[in-house]
């Protein structure tokens, strides 16, 4: 990548993983290792900084190396209570996003999403393939966390209601549909392995 502004990066474990069992999706190993260590190996190469975001299991997120934190709005709020405790945290100007569960995201992730973010001058990035966005890979300034602090205080939790208010750019990524899977299910995961 060329010369760029930093970038955090912060996986987004904090979910319940109701649709797997109530079990922490991150920990669930795909082909003999946990999701969390594959999205880590894939993303971060791509940021200057990584945490990870995890409102359960911390000392087994921790053991991956890296920072952990939970969300600070109790009661698993969605992904947007864990880009809002990554925002708090970030040492750099820009923090990018990827899930615990998408084991195969594309290794030009963040390169695309900065690119986007710059030639546009947007506030926020986000990957979209073909007529589907995907909220929770996205690239955005830190300085929007006072905006994010209001959406959360006023009770918003819709990630794509608070992106609205933004001035956002969806990045294609059409030549890799495949890398955007997550595993959300048992099937899902007996499908990937």
């Amino acid at each position: 990548m060329s010369a760029r502004e930093k970038i955090t990066g912060v996986i987004l474990a904090g979910g319940q993983g109701r649709r797997m069992g109530s079990v922490d999706k991150g920990l669930v190993e795909l082909r003999g290792r946990p999701m969390a260590a594959r999205v880590i190996e894939r993303f971060g190469p791509q940021v200057d900084e990584l945490i990870i975001n995890a409102n359960q299991n911390a000392e087994r997120y921790a053991a991956f190396g890296y920072p952990v934190f939970p969300d600070d709005i109790g009661g698993f709020a969605g992904p947007l209570a864990g880009l809002h405790a990554a925002l708090a945290r970030a040492q750099h100007p820009l923090v990018a996003t990827a899930p615990c569960d998408s084991p195969f995201l594309p290794a030009d992730l963040v390169e695309r999403l900065y690119r986007g973010l710059a030639d546009a001058g947007a506030e926020l990035a986000v990957a979209r393939t073909f007529d589907q966005p995907h909220p929770v890979f996205c690239l955005c300034r830190r300085e929007v966390l006072p905006h994010l602090d209001e959406f959360l205080a006023g009770g918003g939790r819709k990630i794509d209601f608070w992106y609205a208010t933004l001035k956002i750019v969806e990045v294609r990524f059409d030549d890799e549909e495949a890398a955007f899977r997550n595993i959300n299910t048992r099937d899902e995961l007996n499908d990937a392995g």
